[in-house]
């Protein structure tokens, strides 16, 4: 059995008054919220990966993140302690769940590092234009997209395919766009292009490369099952209302199952991520978009569906859900994404709460379950530039939650403990 470590604190606690300070506080209780905060980096730079890579380690004792230089990093959950890793710049992939091993591409190649030996080993050297974005539950395979016909070296990193660069967008007034809209710009551009793409799998022990689905569609945001080792979600990108996002697969080409399909105008679903059972596949739903904010869930094993509401402020860029399925996180947002929200710089914990069924015995079936999410404020965020999103996870133990931000100028790793400092 795993054992879970807990973040250990040691010394005074200071209260935070400063944003922007040259050398920032190393921890101190939130004055807004009363939450103890704690900075896990110690270099400028440091930042903590994706929201939805897993970044801790097999043993649940470290987290891995990255470093101002490119390379990766571990941070120990119980001392703090940071070690060096790979050097050097990389694009980094996943820890693996099974093994101590890291995962990562560099120059074209994928590796794989054992953290604690430090032994590295080249898996294979990918012929494509394209990247590799997620690691199955045993380590067997990886899997990434790629764009059929394009010559190796020159494409998308570990997402996907880009939609490309240019002049900014502007708007029928002349004016450039903020990057809200300059995005959606770009990425109707990308999606009209109809480029012919691809999802394959690398085999872990021999490095085989094979294609088991091909589309014109923008595919992208592959996520393994976190244990189901031939279940893949991936997502058709491009302007969420225009699309419908989230799918599953089998790395057979089997099974193409679309998980949620839009019924509304201007509607959105995406930000999609997996329950650590991997019983659930959780995302950001917008009926319609900027105006009325869920975090729905659907299950695999009973097709059952849940909507839980919340409120403008409390939308977030990403969500996040606890290993036990009870917690969710949020890491906010700002005035100029998608929900205008006007006070939503905060980091989030969210309590899952269930609308009950006033006068009826039981739910009835085939019918969306709906809840709510009750906030609770774990961090002021004011200070946060969201050109750098936070992307909260629970830590194994779940009493803390890891993020990254910009609050003291170059990016550091932060934890906010879940339950409030005495």
């Amino acid at each position: 059995m795993r054992t879970k470590h807990s973040l250990v604190l040691s010394g005074a606690l200071a209260v935070c008054t400063l944003c922007g300070a040259d050398d920032p506080p190393k921890q101190w209780i939130d004055p807004d919220t009363g939450h103890r905060v704690i900075r896990l980096s110690q270099n400028p730079g440091t930042a903590s990966l994706y929201f939805n890579q897993n970044a801790y380690t097999a043993d649940n004792e470290h987290v891995i993140v990255t470093t101002a230089d490119g390379g990766i990093s571990t941070i120990n959950l119980k001392t703090q302690a940071i070690e060096a890793v790979v050097p050097g710049r990389v694009s980094v992939i996943v820890a693996g769940r099974k093994t101590g091993q890291v995962y990562y591409m560099k120059d074209g190649a994928l590796f794989a590092t054992n953290i604690n030996t430090k032994a590295t080993r080249q898996i294979a050297k990918l012929e494509v234009r394209g990247g590799v974005a997620t690691l199955n539950a045993d380590e067997t395979l990886l899997a990434g997209t790629l764009t059929e016909g394009a010559p190796a070296g020159r494409g998308a990193g570990p997402g996907g395919g880009r939609s490309g660069r240019g002049a900014p967008p502007v708007g029928a007034d002349g004016k450039p766009l903020n990057k809200a809209d300059a995005k959606e710009v770009s990425l109707d551009n990308r999606l009209n292009q109809h480029t012919p793409m691809g999802m394959f799998t690398v085999d872990v022990r021999s490095g085989e490369v094979k294609t088991f689905y091909r589309s014109t569609d923008w595919l992208n945001h592959l996520q393994f099952s976190p244990t189901d080792p031939t279940l893949l979600m991936f997502c058709h990108e491009g302007p969420w209302h225009k699309v419908d996002r989230i799918w599953t697969i089998r790395t057979d080409g089997s099974q193409l199952t679309k998980i949620h399909s839009r019924t509304l105008e201007m509607e959105i679903a995406g930000h999609e991520f997996w329950s650590a059972d991997g019983s659930t596949i959780w995302y950001d739903l917008q009926t319609p978009r900027g105006e009325d904010f869920w975090v729905a869930g659907y299950n695999l094993k009973n097709q059952d569906r849940v909507w839980y509401h919340l409120d403008r402020n409390e939308w977030s860029v990403h969500f996040n859900v606890s290993p036990d399925n009870r917690l969710f996180a949020g890491d906010g947002g700002d005035d100029e994404m998608v929900a205008h929200a006007r006070d939503g710089k905060w980091i989030y914990l969210f309590r899952p709460e269930m609308v009950p069924n006033y006068g009826v015995a039981s739910a009835q079936e085939g019918l969306v379950k709906t809840g709510v999410l009750r906030a609770e404020r774990l961090v002021n965020m004011s200070k946060h530039n969201y050109a750098l999103e936070p992307n909260v996870s629970f830590t194994p133990d779940m009493k803390w939650i890891i993020f990254r931000t910009n609050m003291f100028g170059p990016t550091q790793v932060l934890a906010v403990e879940v339950a409030k400092a005495n």
